[in-house]
């Protein structure tokens, strides 16, 4: 739709009007110009062409209207576009050693390894975070920035389907990978940064210890949400009489260490033992960190008033060139008598 970006500039519109008739005329009977020589220039005779006075004031007032109309800035409004407004800055910390492997999860009826379900339900909750940037660290011996703070929620995923065991190595740092995190949302703005640390060990290497990591994240002002994940127990075909053997496959998992870095940083630890307790957690991080709902607009808008500044100049043109001319043939007439008659 067309629109006026200062449509109070029209209110200037009347003014060549309210001149004219405010402003003092001059007397009738005046001369407005002596010329010493005139009765040389009784004999000199040329008509330069004149257009009729209403027709020069009509493309007068059209030229001032336009000018008029360009300082108001039309504008082209093009269809609102629906912008989320700007949410969290929510970092997924996830662990990809060698212990992610471990086959203790069902997904859609067949058993699967810790990572394959990690993927499919983190997956998931990245898709609702409709507002938030998110960004994906993974962490293993050393921790991995893949995919940085971005709205670009497909991107994201193609970064965490790629993921895959020992890309970081085989042992856990947890403490590095909080140290990442940190340096990626210290620069965003405070009460919006939000970490969400999934793991099924404990520290076992780096340069950092997990604790030190998470008091220097809440005096930065992250809240780390922590997700403990594994089975209680799993059973594995050995060679033996007995035919099978039950383990419990989360026996390293350090869970007061986990507990100890959500308190310190006001977030929460979670216990994901299966696939629907790990997609339930991810459901209570939408409570507890919903996603922005609300929406803003965006409209794409192009500036038109080059146009009438254009047809203003040529009416300006058009209008000045008979007077240019005049004045011209005129002064070259007077030069020409007068120096016939020194």
């Amino acid at each position: 739709m067309l629109d006026l970006a200062l449509p109070w500039a029209l209110l200037i519109l009347p003014l060549p009007w309210l001149v004219w008739r405010l402003l003092p005329r001059a007397p009738k009977n005046s001369a407005a110009l002596r010329v010493p020589f005139f009765s040389a220039l009784k004999g000199t005779s040329f008509s330069p062409i004149k257009r009729p006075d209403k027709t020069r004031l009509l493309l007068a007032s059209v030229a001032w209207a336009l000018l008029v109309l360009a300082t108001a800035q039309p504008q082209w409004q093009g269809e609102a576009i629906a912008l989320p407004l700007s949410g969290r800055d929510l970092m997924l910390v996830l662990d990809i050693s060698g212990s992610m492997q471990i086959p203790d999860f069902d997904l859609d009826g067949a058993q699967v390894t810790r990572l394959a379900v990690v993927k499919n339900t983190a997956s998931n909750f990245v898709q609702r975070r409709v507002g938030d940037r998110i960004g994906l660290i993974v962490f293993g011996s050393q921790a991995y920035m893949l995919a940085p703070l971005t709205f670009d929620r497909n991107t994201v995923n193609a970064m965490l389907n790629e993921t895959e065991i020992g890309l970081a190595g085989k042992e856990t740092a947890i403490g590095d990978a909080i140290g990442l995190a940190i340096k990626r949302l210290r620069q965003q703005p405070e009460n919006s940064r939000i970490v969400v640390l999934l793991t099924d060990g404990a520290n076992t290497t780096g340069s950092v210890d997990p604790l030190s990591a998470a008091k220097l994240a809440a005096q930065q002002g992250l809240r780390i949400y922590t997700i403990g994940i594994g089975a209680d127990e799993l059973r594995i075909n050995v060679p033996s009489i007995f035919g099978t053997q039950v383990v419990n496959p989360s026996a390293d998992l350090d869970e007061k260490t986990l507990k100890a870095i959500a308190k310190v940083t006001h977030g929460a630890y979670f216990r994901a033992k299966d696939t629907a307790g790990l997609e339930q957690i991810y459901q209570q991080l939408d409570k507890i960190e919903p996603a922005a709902k609300d929406e803003d607009y965006f409209r794409l808008i192009r500036s038109l008033y080059i146009w009438p500044l254009g047809m203003a100049l040529l009416l300006s043109l058009w209008l000045a060139l008979p007077s240019t001319w005049t004045t011209w043939l005129t002064t070259w007439r007077i030069q020409r008598s007068s120096g016939k008659h020194t």
